[in-house]
């Protein structure tokens, strides 16, 4: 099966949790008072590359972003982890979508006011954004306030749905990053296709970095390291 490139304002790579699109009664992030976050760092900055994964693709990708900027690694998870059955997933995110449920997170990541670029890695599930970044987004929404966000996604070939729009509507006040869009399916990122991706990746970051003198400078403090 071949995969299609696409560059647009999402940078997608894992396969994506498909259900029957339904309107989401969301819960919209709640309007918090941003809290100071310090100055950005451009000689030494400092990158976050979170991420959500249920088949390990997002995963892969995600390693791929921090072998060329460095930085941490989190992987979100849940105080209560969703089933291993395919489609009772499918049920449960398609239900929590339409009451607007998030999630806990059992993933808790200290002092985020400290990373200078975060990079959000999730597939699209149900069309939409997934139930667990939503979680982040909204848990974080203050810490977020006013930084430099690349989120990257993967939609199995169906498109991103709502779940760029639903990203902006999480993520109000970040300085949210153009990206790259990538088709995946099932077991991409192997052989030929993981190469593939590493070369379109890496060429990524350096076209965004043209006109970003902090990725610019996450790059060449990672060249050298």
């Amino acid at each position: 099966m071949l995969i299609s490139i696409r560059f647009i304002l999402l940078f997608i790579c894992a396969i994506g949790l498909m259900g029957c699109p339904s309107a989401e009664n969301s819960q919209t992030a709640q309007n918090m008072a941003p809290l100071p976050n310090p100055p950005v760092n451009t000689d030494n900055p400092k990158a976050l590359i979170v991420y959500l994964s249920r088949t390990r693709n997002t995963e892969a990708l995600a390693k791929m972003v921090q072998e060329k900027v460095g930085g941490d690694l989190v992987a979100l998870e849940l105080q209560t982890p969703y089933p291993e059955n395919y489609q009772a997933i499918v049920r449960q995110v398609d239900q929590e979508n339409q009451d607007g449920y998030l999630p806990p997170l059992k993933t808790q990541i200290e002092n985020i006011g400290q990373y200078d670029v975060i990079f959000v890695g999730f597939p699209t599930w149900d069309m939409q954004l997934p139930p667990p970044i939503k979680s982040f987004l909204n848990q974080y929404q203050a810490d977020l306030n006013g930084k430099m966000i690349v989120p990257f996604n993967n939609n199995a070939g169906y498109g991103t749905g709502q779940s760029l729009a639903q990203f902006n509507q999480y993520c109000r006040g970040c300085q949210i990053m153009q990206s790259i869009e990538r088709d995946g399916i099932l077991f991409v990122m192997e052989d030929e296709r993981a190469n593939q991706a590493k070369n379109e990746i890496a060429q990524w970051l350096q076209d965004l970095s043209v006109n970003n003198p902090v990725i610019q400078q996450l790059l060449q403090n990672h060249a050298t390291n």
